[in-house]
């Protein structure tokens, strides 16, 4: 289940982020997730299993070029492999499709996980290696909103 982000989820929500670094996301992260929760609380949103916080997904509308992004997306270790990431994925692709200001999707990654989003037809477009943090590559993919 996908529901709007709700801020009693912050402290579930940041002890999953915890559990995904430093593989998928620097410590340093964790600090600027909470900003943005508190910045973009209307447009992230809750992923729950069995009434269980499992994860979190987001999107952010860049007007000036034209793009909508996903941001954040995350889950609990455990919880990997049954499909929850493609079922945010979608969400998030289903609200920016339906946005007019949205010519093109972006998403921002790494080297662990831009695989996953070329099975969505995301290209990568700019690798910076150590962008993240030490070891964490930024893949930066993008594609058409049609």
């Amino acid at each position: 289940m996908i529901r709007a982000y709700k801020p009693s989820d912050k402290d579930k929500l940041l002890e999953i982020f915890r559990r995904n670094t430093p593989k998928y996301f620097d410590i340093k992260e964790v600090e600027d997730f909470e900003k943005y929760l508190e910045q973009n609380e209307n447009t992230y949103f809750t992923i729950a299993q069995d009434n269980k916080i499992v994860g979190g997904t987001g999107y952010y509308v860049n007007e000036i070029a034209k793009s909508g992004s996903i941001t954040w997306i995350f889950f609990d270790p455990d919880s990997s492999g049954n499909g929850l990431g493609r079922h945010a994925v979608n969400h998030c692709h289903t609200l920016l499709r339906n946005d007019k200001r949205v010519e093109k999707l972006v998403v921002t990654t790494s080297q662990y996980a831009y695989g996953f989003f070329e099975k969505f037809g995301y290209k990568t477009i700019k690798i910076e290696k150590d962008y993240w943090g030490q070891g964490l590559d930024l893949y930066e993919m993008e594609m058409s909103n049609k």
